[in-house]
């Protein structure tokens, strides 16, 4: 029998999290980004890399759930920073496209993003990095059961 010790580890991401969602809104602030914020810059960010994908893509590499993406993409649209294009060969399908606004964004939210990984990470070496985020990826997988064997 597996004995269970039980660990901070799930009160500390979270918390992580909240101070970094706090931290990285100030340093958009301190750049004066104030068009979206740290969770519409996400779905910014994936875009950045891979633009014109379906919303279910978008749901998958963001980590958020569809209706709370909508709302974000429709916050997104009405500020002029995406735009929603129907596939013309499957009109349930719809893409999630930027405009010019957004891609003039990229290179100030880049740097911010730098800035926030250079203090997420102050004083790690690289391999403690890579430890870190091992561990984190294992966690994931534990969660989501993405793991198991069929």
């Amino acid at each position: 029998m597996e004995v269970i010790v039980l660990s901070r580890g799930g009160f500390l991401i979270s918390k992580v999290k909240q101070v970094q969602g706090r931290v990285f809104e100030k340093l958009l602030q301190e750049h004066h980004i104030d068009a979206f914020n740290g969770a519409q810059g996400r779905i910014l960010f994936v875009l950045w890399g891979q633009d014109g994908i379906p919303i279910s893509d978008l749901s998958e590499k963001t980590g958020l759930a569809k209706t709370t993406l909508t709302g974000m993409l429709d916050r997104l649209e009405r500020s002029g920073h995406i735009r929603r294009e129907l596939d013309p060969t499957d009109r349930r399908k719809v893409f999630i496209r930027l405009t010019d606004a957004a891609q003039s964004q990229q290179e100030a939210y880049g740097r911010v993003s730098e800035q926030m990984n250079a203090l997420f990470y102050r004083g790690f070496t690289q391999a403690e990095i890579d430890a870190f985020e091992g561990a984190l990826d294992r966690i994931l997988l534990n969660l989501t059961g993405k793991d198991a064997a069929p």
